[in-house]
């Protein structure tokens, strides 16, 4: 039987319970906010989102992911979008890009969640100037492999404060980011 879209919310919930994020906020919050930004592209993507640091984060795996009824193809993009050890950041980043829109975009929404200026803004200066660099060259690699329009759509739910940084890209370069609308 495929799990329904709050069966898996319960899934994540339950999954990450007692876990926090860097600024101390109970980690299912993360996930959700994910999740939401990938509304506008239904439902695998909302369970890609709930689910998509459960396999590094969690005792989770991919197979009990699809015993539980998970979609075959949600826990595809989760498996796409899970750190692998010993695999630096970008490299992971650029690899993703090479697995498909759907995996791009839930990569995209974790990121923007992540670049969030009021969550940056409680972190101490130094871990927040390294964290800020990272998610903007992490950017670099996968809005070129996105449609405006897809990251206009994610980014003014989940963190608004990156339209700017959008817009700048777009003028600078509108080719750059795939198919512009």
């Amino acid at each position: 039987m495929t799990a329904s879209l709050a069966a898996v919310d319960t899934l994540a919930a339950e999954a990450h319970a007692g876990q926090v994020d860097k600024i101390g906020v109970p980690y299912i919050e993360h996930v959700r906010a994910v999740a939401a930004g990938l509304a506008p592209f239904g439902d695998d993507l909302v369970m890609a989102g709930l689910l998509h640091d459960i396999i590094e984060d969690t005792d989770w795996t991919a197979e009990q992911l699809r015993q539980e009824g998970v979609p075959g193809q949600v826990v595809a993009l989760v498996e796409a979008v899970t750190n692998q050890r010993g695999v630096p950041y970008e490299e992971k980043v650029a690899r993703i890009t090479g697995q498909g829109r759907d995996a791009v975009l839930v990569k995209i929404a974790d990121n923007a969640h992540n670049s969030r200026p009021d969550r940056a803004a409680q972190l101490p200066e130094e871990k927040r100037m390294r964290l800020a660099a990272k998610y903007r060259t992490a950017r670099d690699i996968l809005w070129p492999a996105a449609s405006s329009r897809d990251i206009k759509a994610i980014v003014t739910i989940v963190n608004p404060a990156l339209l700017d940084e959008l817009r700048e890209r777009q003028a600078a370069a509108p080719l750059d980011l795939g198919n512009p609308a």
